[in-house]
């Protein structure tokens, strides 16, 4: 299947998908659609001079209508439950605690099972609760509403809950469990050596830096503190404490690296997908670990499989397979968002960029470093003005002094939290050996942030204004494309030259530099 065909079937897929989000879209409509592709597919089957704009049409239209219905069918789930009716009353229900609990400041989160709803509780934090708890709640009632931010934007925490499937919420509830161990076995299982590492490490590992790596490596971001979660904002690196694919890589690498000693290469990518699936569960399944999840048992089965991957196909399937199982995560779920758009970024720009700086010296990978950063703030930057309002300008420098070091925080500190499972002498030396890591993470992020222009702040705007940038943007970087005659490039694997895990850009015309890191995971 052709790239452009593929890509404009996607996109009239979204644009299904976005329109039913933001308004009814009645039946008709939907028909209407799908008898003008029908009418476009049989002309083009019968024409005896078959024209590709003809398919091209039916398909788009087709797809159209289709995620018109995907949506639809997914607004099923809302509005019918029988607690509609008692939203503003205090109520009692049962069920089962489905994630692992949120443990905050000041209190902890978590969301109910029922038997029709799924309920976001909030309750004191000196609540003892796991995954898997029977509990009775009590507590008021109520439909998420939207708010107003620190910087001014307006945040749809309805329509982010929906993305979860949340349709109603209890705050400072009080929680009795009343049974344990309901969950899934292997998710308990995981869950459980998950909170025995976390607790060797916190032994060996002060704060605040142990609240780093448990950042780095699992994503708790809850463990950074308000003031620390402030100067990674400000300094351009939360992405490293959400687990952006960047995480994601370097754990799935590990895991990789250790399995070759053992299996087979057949053997090592089952093993490999595993893994991966393993840790997206451990960490939570946010979108950014899912979307680089699928792209990484992707990349993996295309090297068992011998056939080529392309980076771009990869991410757009990726992102279509999520969107068919949670077509709410395109308009509310903005971890998706700029999860998609800054690997957009990298598998689009990076490539003009290093052509551009192709003889540029590779000091410990600062140039990889240098160029991934710029290209994934210019793809997020619309999406970070128009949701957060604020974006940082210190963040390229930053991530360059940071992005060499993860890395190694992330393997001492994951070797201290192991080995303190066994040895603990040994695991204290590796782990005084992860604090100076963390610390000069700490460090780095405090300063920039410190600083009076780390940040730009800009006024709110239309979302319209976040779609003609991108046009804006496509319109430059199709025009950059032509002009450096990088028409016939593609992205496919290398295994002979980058390993196992990598991936080279390749022109028809010349040797184009291979970047050391996987781009597919960022």
């Amino acid at each position: 299947m052709r790239l452009s065909f593929l890509i404009a079937v996607i996109l009239a897929f979204v644009a299904g998908i976005g329109l039913r989000t933001l308004a009814e879209v009645d039946l008709a409509v939907v028909v209407w659609l799908l008898v003008v592709s029908l009418g476009l597919g049989l002309l083009w089957r019968r024409s005896e001079a078959s024209s590709p704009q003809q398919l091209l049409l039916s398909s788009c239209f087709l797809f159209f209508a289709l995620g018109i219905v995907r949506l639809e069918i997914a607004s099923w789930q809302f509005g019918q439950s029988e607690l509609g009716d008692r939203s503003g009353e205090k109520v009692e229900v049962v069920g089962i605690i489905s994630k692992e609990p949120d443990y905050r400041e000041q209190s902890v989160q978590v969301f109910v099972q029922t038997g029709t709803d799924l309920v976001l509780v909030s309750a004191d934090r000196q609540h003892d609760l796991s995954y898997g708890d029977e509990v009775m709640v009590y507590g008021q009632l109520s439909r998420p509403e939207s708010f107003e931010t620190d910087l001014g934007r307006t945040f749809n925490y309805e329509g982010y809950l929906k993305a979860k499937g949340v349709e109603f919420k209890m705050s400072f509830a009080e929680v009795e469990v009343l049974s344990s161990g309901k969950g899934n076995w292997f998710v308990s299982g995981l869950l459980s050596a998950k909170g025995n590492f976390i607790n060797s490490l916190e032994k060996l590992v002060p704060e605040p830096q142990v609240g780093l790596g448990e950042g780095l490596l699992l994503g708790v971001k809850s463990a950074l503190g308000e003031d620390i979660e402030n100067d990674f904002r400000r300094s351009g690196i939360i992405h490293i404490v959400v687990l952006s694919g960047y995480n994601v890589m370097l754990v799935v690498s590990f895991m990789l690296f250790i399995l070759s000693f053992f299996l087979s290469a057949r053997k090592r990518v089952l093993a490999g997908i595993i893994s991966i699936i393993a840790f997206a569960l451990i960490v939570g399944l946010s979108a950014t670990v899912v979307r680089a999840s699928i792209m990484a048992s992707l990349l993996l089965l295309a090297g068992v499989l011998g056939r080529r991957y392309d980076v771009l196909r990869a991410l757009l399937l990726a992102g279509v397979a999520m969107l068919v199982f949670n077509p709410y995560l395109l308009l509310f779920d903005i971890g998706f968002q700029l999860s998609f758009m800054a690997t957009l970024g990298l598998v689009l720009i990076v490539p003009h960029f290093e052509a551009t700086a192709l003889n540029a010296p590779k000091t410990f990978g600062i140039k990889d470093f240098f160029l991934s950063t710029i290209a994934t703030q210019i793809a997020v930057m619309p999406l970070l003005l128009f949701h957060i309002g604020e974006i940082s300008l210190v963040s390229v420098i930053v991530n360059v002094l940071v992005l060499p070091i993860v890395p190694l925080a992330m393997l001492l500190t994951f070797l201290a939290g192991v080995i303190g499972l066994l040895v603990v002498p040994l695991a204290s030396a590796i782990g005084w050996l992860a604090m100076l890591t963390l610390t000069y993470i700490l460090l780095v992020a405090s300063w920039f942030a410190s600083l009076p222009i780390a940040t730009l702040s800009v006024p709110e705007f239309s979302a319209a204004w976040v779609l003609v940038s991108y046009v804006l943007l496509f319109g430059v970087y199709l025009k950059v494309k032509v002009k450096d005659g990088m028409g016939d490039w593609e992205v496919v694997e290398e295994l002979e030259k980058a390993g196992a895990h990598g991936v080279e850009i390749q022109s028809n015309s010349a040797p184009a530099p291979q970047p050391d890191l996987p781009i597919f995971f960022r």
